[in-house]
């Protein structure tokens, strides 16, 4: 079990009134493990656990979570049906990113006949050089899974990645298993990745293929909802998914608050004195460590660090993650979601966005607590309509962008960019703080909030015209939450423009000044962030200017650049000609492999 240090401890738990312990102080005695009642110094440990960001196996909190919100065993909803008709034997496959008891081939599943298969493969693993983080959670999460699903009467096939037996691939183990089962045919749920579902429809086997209901809008209702349009906004898709939803809306049908989005109020800097709440960690069972020691041995050249893993890999766990940040982190992520701090990789954030996307909790219920607690009191309107706009709005729409436009989507390169990732984007070594922070924490965490992708490693990355296909790559590589369907709209669309404008209206480029409003990293900085052109000038200054003046054919044309141009207009000759000159110098150091 993982314990803060002490004085962390000591200093988190003065954040928070006694009247918030004393609630959790008060949880009925027959939740308790043995089915006797607890005594007070049982429940008394369990709040001082929670309040200081840890989560155990054995207390009362978690048997609380299990009594009220478990739903119904599969068993239990297999003999509450209509038996089928059928004997044949069913093979139902459930992937890495699809571990819910709710996944839609699940549903039609019968104890006796069908049999789920999950494997370990190595193609998906190494396809790209997945953090080690993020290849340790998906396999826990997937041997906790099959376990969970054994303990409710289902048949469950369970490849590990070193069983001798195993080919390798997801195709090659769905045609293993079809022949040694002898299955007739084959329930599987749609792909979160273009590659991998084309290459299992190219199995010949006989699938039945199910929509992912995961999530609140199908492949064929986006589809439908941007036929005819030339240009797609996520605004106008976020507000037909909140009339879909009734989510925080009036009774008459429009919005609570009187406007559909608060984004303007999601952009403070952290002030001195917020103190973000201690991030909750889980200790490694031994599932997990066996999960660890495996990935340690197997996966030792990929880039990052297996030492900081304390993700949860349970429904259980992903579950207190969250509610963890309904109690403590919600109601700051409204003004500060924007916000970086130096050595703070979290803040305000849930960090549960993993544990959504591989399906350890559920976005429906996610958004309806978020509204409970904005109905409630809890937290402020920009909170909770923010958190459910980048669910409901952003990761939905970037899903739908994404299986409309593919395969062709993932070859955009509007800029003609030809500059190969910097090799500091493994490593860190670079002498720019905001980059070394971002860089840093990712390699450790596998994990970077949506504002340092987007305007730090992200922003970089388009000012030096970096491959769209190798900084894609890198992201989703490097994020314990990246899966094809996410990072590729984000990256290639919202983070390089390089689908031309398709999922966002302009690029999203920013000089050094942005960094400074937003974060503390220029006072650690080697560069200055108030210098352009000088030796020791912040490099994102030059490089921004650069950017405007090389792409100034294809970005004047766009209406939302037009004060920017004005601006560079106004610049004096000899300033435009001294940030060229800058801004050539810095992207030839980038050339002859050196880190800026």
């Amino acid at each position: 079990m993982f314990l803060p240090e002490e004085d962390a401890s000591a200093k988190y738990l003065t954040k928070f009134s006694h009247s918030r312990a004393g609630r959790w102080l008060e949880w009925p005695t027959e939740f308790c493990e043995t089915g006797k009642a607890c005594s007070d110094a049982s429940r008394r440990e369990s709040a001082r656990l929670r309040l200081a960001g840890v989560w155990t196996h054995t207390t009362c909190a978690k048997n609380r979570y299990e009594k009220l919100v478990q739903k119904p065993t599969l068993v239990q909803l297999f003999l509450s049906r209509k038996p089928l008709m059928s004997t044949t034997h069913r093979l139902h496959l459930v992937l890495g990113d699809q571990l819910s008891f709710d996944l839609a081939s699940l549903q039609d599943m019968h104890p006796e006949h069908d049999t789920v298969v999950l494997v370990e493969v190595m193609e998906e693993a190494s396809h790209v050089p997945h953090h080690p983080q993020k290849i340790a959670l998906i396999f826990s999460a997937m041997r906790h899974f099959a376990q969970a699903l054994r303990e409710r009467g289902v048949r469950v096939q369970y490849v590990t990645l070193d069983d001798p037996e195993n080919s390798g691939s997801i195709p090659g183990e769905l045609c293993r298993w079809q022949a040694l089962l002898e299955a007739q045919e084959l329930h599987v749920t749609e792909c979160g990745d273009w590659r991998l579902e084309q290459s299992i429809k190219d199995c010949g086997l006989p699938i039945r293929w199910h929509a992912d209901t995961r999530f609140l809008c199908s492949r064929d209702e986006f589809s439908a909802w941007a036929q005819g349009k030339k240009q797609l906004r996520m605004e106008f898709f976020y507000r037909e998914m909140r009339r879909k939803s009734g989510l925080l809306l009036n009774g008459d049908g429009t919005p609570v608050g009187g406007a559909w989005n608060f984004d303007a109020e999601n952009r403070k800097a952290l002030p001195k004195g917020v103190a973000a709440p201690y991030p909750m960690r889980f200790s490694a069972d031994a599932i997990t460590r066996d999960v660890l020691a495996l990935v340690a041995e197997r996966f030792a050249n990929h880039y990052g660090s297996l030492e900081a893993f304390d993700y949860p890999v349970t429904h259980a766990d992903a579950q207190a993650l969250w509610e963890y940040f309904l109690d403590f982190g919600l109601a700051g992520f409204g003004d500060y979601q924007d916000a970086m701090a130096t050595d703070e990789p979290f803040l305000f954030h849930a960090r549960i966005s993993a544990a959504l996307n591989i399906g350890l909790l559920d976005l429906r219920q996610i958004c309806s607590d978020v509204e409970s607690a904005y109905w409630s009191g809890k937290v402020a309107l920009n909170a909770a309509e923010g958190f459910i706009r980048q669910l409901i709005g952003w990761r939905e729409y970037v899903r739908g962008v994404y299986w409309l436009k593919m395969p062709d989507y993932a070859s955009g390169n509007l800029f003609g960019n030809s500059r190969p990732l910097p090799e500091f984007y493994w490593t860190g070594e670079t002498k720019m703080n905001c980059m070394s922070q971002a860089i840093g924490q990712s390699l450790k965490h596998a994990y970077a909030h949506h504002i340092q992708r987007l305007m730090v490693t992200g922003n970089f990355a388009l000012l030096a015209g970096i491959v769209p296909e190798q900084i894609c790559e890198w992201y989703l590589a490097i994020y314990m939450d990246a899966f094809d369907w996410v990072e590729l709209p984000n990256t290639l669309g919202m983070v390089m423009h390089a689908d031309g404008g398709y999922l966002g209206s302009k690029p999203y480029c920013a000089s050094g000044q942005y960094i400074k409003r937003m974060s503390d990293y220029c006072r650690g900085c080697a560069y200055k962030v108030t210098e352009s052109t000088t030796d020791d000038a912040c490099p994102f200054n030059a490089l921004y200017w650069h950017f405007l003046m090389r792409h100034s054919d294809l970005l004047r044309r766009n209406q939302r650049m037009g004060m920017i141009y004005k601006n560079l207009d106004r610049m004096a000759a000899p300033k435009q000609q001294a940030l060229w000159a800058r801004g050539e110098h810095l992207l030839a150091r980038l050339d002859a492999g050196e880190a800026l």
